[in-house]
């Protein structure tokens, strides 16, 4: 009987999960400031001098973040490269791996294809940090987009979705899957569940300019 990969996929999917929660949370509080400008005015009126002035020059702070993301529009096309490879690697070994368990391209084992996944991980920590740095320099044009905040909603429940694949017994049942054999029902709810999500966010993020200021 295979082993449930309790130290590897499913630690990296948890961790990633956390990461991801943390990142929205943090982005929740820099749109509050956004909304807020009056804060940063008052912290503007207040004169540092000394240690402390020193001290605030190499303090991180959102405008510092943003100015240095948009240092350059190589630089920005750059990250955004960065974020497109990240997601074809990722869906690209998820997705094939799901219309596998689906019923398509049968020869193909479900070990073998699982074997890809370590990829689909280094694409996703991609997104995570391309997408991350691309908020920090434009928190603004993210922070009140709809699609932006609907993206991240599929993302999270693509994480829920993962947890379910491995928690249970369609991961086993996907690692035996033989050429010519059938996937059972629960896998092929899981694989047609993440496909959908993943057409969601490729969608949404799609849609992310023309749903700008949504939210106000």
């Amino acid at each position: 009987v295979t082993e449930k990969p309790w130290s590897g996929n499913l630690l990296a999917i948890l961790l990633f999960s956390l990461i991801t929660a943390g990142l929205m949370a943090r982005v929740g509080t820099t749109g509050g400031d956004i909304r807020h400008p009056e804060i940063w005015s008052v912290k503007d009126v207040t004169q540092e001098t000394g240690l402390s002035a020193l001290v605030h020059i190499f303090e991180p702070t959102p405008s510092k973040f943003t100015d240095l993301m948009l240092v350059s529009k190589y630089w920005w096309a750059f990250m955004m490269d960065l974020h497109f490879i990240g997601l074809a690697l990722l869906i690209g070994t998820v997705g094939i791996l799901n219309l596998r368990v689906l019923g398509f391209e049968k020869r193909l084992t479900g070990a073998s294809l699982h074997r890809l996944m370590p990829w689909a991980m280094a694409g996703f920590g991609i997104n995570v940090l391309t997408g991350t740095l691309a908020f920090i320099g434009m928190p603004s044009y993210y922070a009140f987009d709809a699609a932006f905040w609907l993206k991240m909603l599929a993302v999270l429940l693509l994480g829920l979705n993962a947890a379910v694949f491995y928690l249970t017994d369609a991961f086993e049942s996907v690692e035996r899957l033989g050429p010519g054999q059938e996937a059972p029902r629960l896998a092929k709810v899981v694989a047609g569940s993440s496909l959908f999500l993943w057409f969601a966010v490729i969608t949404l993020g799609r849609y992310i300019q023309s749903y700008a200021d949504t939210i106000r």
